[in-house]
């Protein structure tokens, strides 16, 4: 009988200086210059992140048995299609701000970092809570159902305001901005003294923005498992690949246009089964086959009806 490795420390400090690592040498040797990144750099480095993240289930489902390999695998599938949604959105914000495509690598890189550290907090303070208060899913379960009406009601061209963030505007209130970009600088030094660019501001947004898809997808990872180990490995690699997947569909969207509503059933049956939870238990390989078959099905029916409209003269 296999012995499962217990998850001490150590572990996590692996992992986390693993990804620092792939970090630093993502930006210090691949992205030291500001440039455009090309459709095919994106499709490897996806293609990378995503096949990182196959390997690392893999090594879970050996270690840590087949139950924690299948949560791991539906906590990234459910996470990295809520980083798709954000993918969209950030488009928005960097066209918005006019943000030339050769700085806009930069903006994600420093704002997944800022994502990694936030998300790590909320996993923790939401780790915590569940175990002293168990009703706090009751909570969650009843946010996702919210959460997930919002998705499919809310209208795709009054998601996203930049000039309605209360961060950006409490930011423009204490700091002065530059009218101009100073490459990829967030902070220069001026005549009158310090000042914030507009850099700063779109990566300000972008932070905030991600903070905001995280109240959603947290919870959500919740009614999967309360590992926290797990709902944090798989959170970092659904993150990781944000950068890579905004160069490679962000031009796409079109293809992607009834991904919201694959993501409201999604939250809404995660919502139910975090509701039910205490008189009927919904398993594991369940849960993985309504979300890759919610998911899927909204893929196909995008990718149909976008070459359909294609084909019409």
């Amino acid at each position: 009988m296999l012995s499962l490795v217990d998850i001490r420390w150590p572990h996590w400090v692996g992992f986390v200086v693993g990804i620092l690592l792939c970090l630093a040498l993502d930006l210090g040797v691949f992205h030291r210059h500001a440039r455009v990144v090309k459709v095919k750099e994106a499709l490897a480095w996806t293609t990378l992140w995503v096949t990182l993240s196959l390997l690392f289930a893999v090594a879970v489902w050996h270690w840590r048995g087949a139950e924690e390999g299948k949560e791991f695998l539906t906590g990234y599938i459910i996470e990295l299609s809520l980083s798709m949604d954000n993918v969209f959105v950030i488009a928005l914000i960097f066209s918005y701000f006019r943000i030339p495509r050769k700085y806009q690598h930069e903006v994600l890189f420093w704002g997944i970092m800022g994502a990694l550290v936030m998300r790590g907090v909320m996993i923790y303070a939401g780790a915590s809570l569940v175990e002293r208060f168990d009703w706090v899913l009751m909570i969650f379960g009843a946010f996702l159902l919210y959460s997930g009406a919002k998705i499919a009601f809310t209208k795709e061209d009054s998601q996203m305001d930049p000039e309605k963030n209360p961060v950006l505007r409490l930011v423009r209130k204490f700091y002065p901005v530059t009218s101009e970009l100073h490459g990829e600088k967030f902070i220069v030094r001026t005549a009158a003294g310090v000042a914030l660019t507009p850099l700063a501001l779109v990566l300000i947004v972008v932070e905030t923005t991600d903070l905001i898809f995280a109240l959603d997808s947290i919870p959500a990872i919740f009614g999967i498992t309360q590992k926290k180990f797990i709902i944090f490995t798989s959170n970092v690699f659904a993150i990781l690949g944000l950068r890579s997947m905004y160069f490679l569909l962000a031009g796409a969207v079109e293809y992607f246009r009834y991904l919201k509503a694959g993501l409201s059933f999604v939250l809404v049956f995660i919502g139910v089964k975090m509701l039910i939870a205490k008189w009927y238990h919904i398993g594991t390989d369940v849960s993985l086959t309504v979300v890759v078959g919610i998911l899927g099905i909204s893929m196909a029916a995008s990718w149909w009806s976008r070459r359909a409209e294609m084909r019409r003269p």
